[in-house]
């Protein structure tokens, strides 16, 4: 067949849709030219997109040795590093895969409940009482304090608050969607955007190694955090990550950790806060629990609330890979080298998977569990997201411990837009909240 049709339009058009307007865009093009389609932007290769599940299984099931997701990331090396499971294929990407996949499962997760849940509370007590303000920032500041603790195993302090301060700075800096693109990465001093994040790479890279260093000088002892683990962790040959290898997968950690839970957690408060019966549900859900450990495993209709929320509202919208080989995917006979993306945000809205896409429908999830090609937020096959178990446990705590001692509102004021924030699609305004009622934590335990 043919290859893929698509947009005729110069290649830095179709990007600055892409970049502006990402969901009305694929929108657009999936009218026009049905379900597969190819896109061009400016500075990248063109590529082919599939949003029909039986293509994007073909996608995931695929030998890994043909479709390369790390040679598609490439343009977030230098932010994530050479080493990042982001980067690898082949047999490293395996190799490092099990090495990382261990400290972010298990009971393991339940252990760090309680952190997530004091932090948590530690947040809700800082809020404004009778006072719209937004939430986004927030959950930043605290699933980047449970990320830093349980990676790291900091609890207080002088290293704590380094940390916190040089990730932040390393995040900002980096999230120009801009810098997504080679020419644009000029340093012309401290104050330019591609000149600010080298700096705050330097920052961070001296914390890192130093961090490594000393733990490493000490020895771990029997801690449980994750780089404690990760040090410990041999692959089949015995051999440990280098010091490198750890830097890189930790800070993917870190950025992928943070960033996009606390996005995903913003958006679960601007579909809830609009369906008054169902967030009076999940509050009386939430009040029922009784610890952070029951609040992140047995609350079914915050676990469906929160699948529809990634269902509606991916913060990444694609997934990518690169052939290796000529391969036949959706009909289509692709050459070697074709860049092809999976759409997380067309499979989702698919009538045909979920009837009524456009609403807020958290019970198709209560008795219906999807396909690992219907619903992708974390991607699938050997490439999907090692810490996905890790984050919804997140998720869950967060949103349970928040549900069980508040009452939120929607403040009034202009609706809540998607906007792009690097490579994750946030809520625009920080997404304001009004908290109209707090009870004392006494009250709902710990």
């Amino acid at each position: 067949m043919t290859s893929p049709p698509g947009p005729r339009h110069p290649p830095a058009y179709q990007l600055w849709n892409w970049a502006h307007r990402p969901f009305e865009y694929l929108e657009e093009l999936e009218r026009r030219f049905g379900e597969t389609f190819r896109l061009h932007f400016a500075g990248i290769r063109p590529f082919v997109l599939f949003s029909n599940p039986e293509h994007i299984r073909e996608i995931f099931s695929a030998d890994p040795e043909e479709l390369y997701a790390g040679e598609s990331n490439a343009v977030m090396k230098p932010f994530l590093g050479a080493h990042s499971l982001l980067m690898l294929d082949g047999a490293e990407h395996l190799r490092q895969r099990r090495l990382v996949l261990g400290p972010l499962h298990g009971e393991r997760m339940q252990q760090y409940g309680e952190q997530m849940a004091q932090l948590t509370h530690e947040a809700i007590d800082r809020w404004p009482l009778g006072t719209p303000f937004p939430i986004h920032p927030s959950f930043q500041a605290t699933t980047l304090g449970i990320i830093l603790r349980t990676v790291f195993g900091f609890d207080t302090g002088e290293r704590l608050d380094a940390f916190s301060e040089a990730v932040t700075d390393f995040i900002d800096s980096g999230s120009t969607p801009a810098l997504l693109f080679r020419p644009l990465r000029v340093d012309v001093g401290r104050w330019s955007p591609w000149g600010r994040f080298r700096r705050a790479v330097e920052r961070v890279d001296t914390l890192f190694y130093a961090e490594i260093h000393r733990r490493r000088a000490e020895g771990v002892g029997r801690r449980a955090d994750v780089l404690s683990l990760l040090m410990e962790a041999r692959d089949e040959a015995g051999t440990p990550l280098s010091d490198v290898e750890l830097r890189d997968q930790l800070l993917t950690l870190l950025i992928t950790g943070h960033e996009t839970t606390a996005t995903a957690l913003a958006w679960f408060w601007h579909w809830v806060l609009k369906d008054e019966a169902l967030h009076t549900a999940l509050r009386e859900e939430a009040r029922a629990a009784t610890s952070p450990a029951e609040r992140g495993a047995r609350l079914p209709l915050l676990e469906a609330t929160l699948r529809e929320t990634l269902r509606l509202q991916p913060v990444i919208p694609t997934l990518g890979r690169v052939l290796q080989r000529p391969m036949r995917i959706g009909g289509y006979d692709l050459p070697a080298g074709t860049r092809i993306m999976a759409s997380i945000y067309l499979t989702h809205r698919r009538p045909s998977l979920y009837p009524e896409p456009e609403r807020f429908l958290p019970q198709r999830f209560l008795d219906v569990r999807p396909s690992p090609w219907e619903w992708i937020p974390f991607g699938g096959g050997t490439r999907r997201c090692v810490g996905m178990a890790f984050a919804l446990y997140e998720m869950k705590v967060v949103l349970a411990t928040i549900l069980s001692r508040t009452l939120l509102r929607r403040p009034p004021g202009p609706p809540v837009k998607v906007v792009r924030r690097g490579i994750t699609l946030s809520t625009s305004q920080g997404m304001p909240v009004l908290l109209e009622e707090r009870r004392a934590g006494a009250e709902v335990g710990t």
